[in-house]
C-alpha cells in the first residue's frame, strides 16, 4: 500500500473444510463486493482449494483479483459434503492451506477472514497466520480458541457470573457411561459447531440416544443442556461497547441451520422490542462476556430469555457471519453503520490490535 494512499490489496479468506464451508463463501462474497465498492483490490481465495498451483505466478494477482476471485452461489438448504470437497483438490496434499493461499496472504495488506467454523474460528489458522506474519481481522488465536469450545467457554462464563443453561460436555469414547441429562427436554449440540449443524431438542430418553448419534457425526464432544422455552436474541461487540439488541424469531421450529440463511424463514427485529432494563442487562452479559473470554475486536452472543425474563448466555461467536440474512450488519446498520462502513471499521480496528503487539 502506497504511503497516503487508503486503499488496499486485501484478500477476502473463505471455504475451507468447516460444516459452514457454503456459508463462509456468501458472508466472504458479500465482505468482498462491499470492500472492492470502497476502492480496494480484493481478491476472494478458497483457504483450502487454494489458487492454482505451486508452480503459479502469482506476483500481479491483486490487478487480476476481479476474475481470479471464487465464484460464489446461494446456500444449500443442507450442510456441505466435506469428503467431496476433499477429493476435489487437485494436489491432494494434506496440508490445510491449498496452494499458494499463504503466499498470496503474504502479499496481502491485510487478510479479512471470512472463515467460519472449525479452523477459522478455533485459532488455528489465525495461530499460523501470527507465525507467517500476515495481517488478519478478528480476534486473536487465544481468544478464538476458547470461545470456540463451548464447554470451555462455559467455564470461563460462569465463573465469571455470566448466566448459561445447565449441562455438561460427553466425548465419545464415555458415551457408554450412559449420562443423561438433568431433565428433559434438553438440547445436544457438537462442542465446537456453529450456525446449529448437528443442534437437536431431545424431549425422552429415545430422543436423546437419537440427537447424540446425530451430533457425533459431527464431532466426539457434545454438550448436553437444559433446553431453555423462551425468546431468542444476539448482541454484537465491537471494541468492547454492544450494539443494539436484535430478537430473532423462527416462522418454524428453532434458530437451525435451514431458518438462519433461507430469507423469510425467521422475523428479526432491532432494536428488540425489550424493557430498557433487559435491553442493558444483555449488552451487559455481552460486554463482559467479551472482557472474561478476552475478545479484542469483535464477535456476536447469543441469548435465550425465558418467561420469567432470566437471560442465559449460549455462546460466543468470534467470526460472525456477514451474510445478507446475518444478524451483525444487521444490528450496525441500526446505529447508523452501513455495510461497506462495518467492513472498513472491522479491518481498521483489527490493524489497530495488531499494530499494538507489535
Amino acid at each position: 500500500m502506497d504511503e497516503g494512499d487508503d486503499r488496499m490489496n486485501i484478500v477476502v479468506l473463505a471455504g475451507g473444510l468447516s460444516t459452514e464451508r457454503d456459508v463462509s463463501f456468501k458472508s466472504g462474497d458479500m465482505v468482498t463486493k462491499a470492500l472492492r465498492k470502497l476502492g480496494h483490490k480484493v481478491l476472494l481465495l478458497d483457504v483450502f482449494l487454494g489458487y492454482g498451483t505451486c508452480e503459479q505466478n502469482i506476483d500481479d494477482i491483486f490487478e487480476h483479483s476481479l476474475e481470479e476471485s471464487v465464484v460464489v452461489s446461494d446456500i444449500p438448504g443442507e450442510a456441505p459434503d466435506l469428503e467431496a470437497v476433499k477429493a476435489s483438490r487437485p494436489d491432494q496434499s494434506d496440508c490445510f492451506f491449498g496452494p499458494n493461499v499463504i503466499a498470496i496472504c503474504r502479499k496481502a495488506d491485510v487478510v479479512f477472514m471470512a472463515l467460519h467454523g472449525e479452523n477459522g474460528e478455533n485459532g488455528k489458522v489465525q495461530a499460523a497466520f501470527d507465525l507467517f506474519g500476515i495481517k488478519y481481522t478478528g480476534n486473536g488465536y487465544l481468544s478464538s480458541a476458547i470461545a470456540m469450545d463451548k464447554g470451555v467457554s462455559k467455564d470461563f462464563l460462569k465463573a465469571n457470573g455470566i448466566p448459561c443453561p445447565q449441562g455438561f460436555a460427553l466425548n465419545i469414547a464415555d458415551r457408554d457411561e450412559n449420562r443423561e441429562p438433568l431433565r428433559y427436554p434438553c438440547v445436544v449440540k457438537p462442542a465446537c459447531g456453529g450456525s446449529s449443524i448437528g443442534v437437536s431438542i431431545a424431549r425422552n430418553r429415545q430422543e436423546y440416544e437419537k440427537a447424540l448419534d446425530d451430533a457425533f457425526v459431527w464431532e466426539e464432544e457434545v454438550i448436553v443442556e437444559d433446553y431453555i422455552q423462551g425468546r431468542e436474541f444476539s448482541v454484537g461487540v465491537i471494541e468492547g461497547k454492544a450494539l443494539p439488541v436484535i430478537e430473532i424469531a423462527p416462522l418454524q421450529g428453532f434458530y437451525d441451520y435451514k431458518n438462519k440463511y433461507a430469507a423469510g424463514s425467521a422475523v428479526e427485529t432491532c432494536p428488540a422490542e425489550l424493557s430498557q432494563e433487559l435491553t442493558e442487562q444483555m449488552q451487559h452479559y455481552a460486554e463482559r462476556v467479551v472482557e472474561v473470554l478476552g475478545l479484542e475486536t469483535y464477535s456476536r452472543m447469543d441469548f435465550l430469555l425465558n418467561e420469567r425474563d432470566e437471560i442465559f448466555c449460549l455462546e460466543a461467536n468470534t467470526l460472525p457471519g456477514m451474510t445478507p440474512t446475518s444478524l451483525l450488519p444487521q444490528e450496525a446498520a441500526a446505529v447508523g453503520i452501513s455495510y461497506e462502513e462495518l467492513c472498513q471499521k472491522i479491518i481498521d480496528i483489527s490493524l489497530d490490535r495488531l499494530a499494538k503487539e507489535v
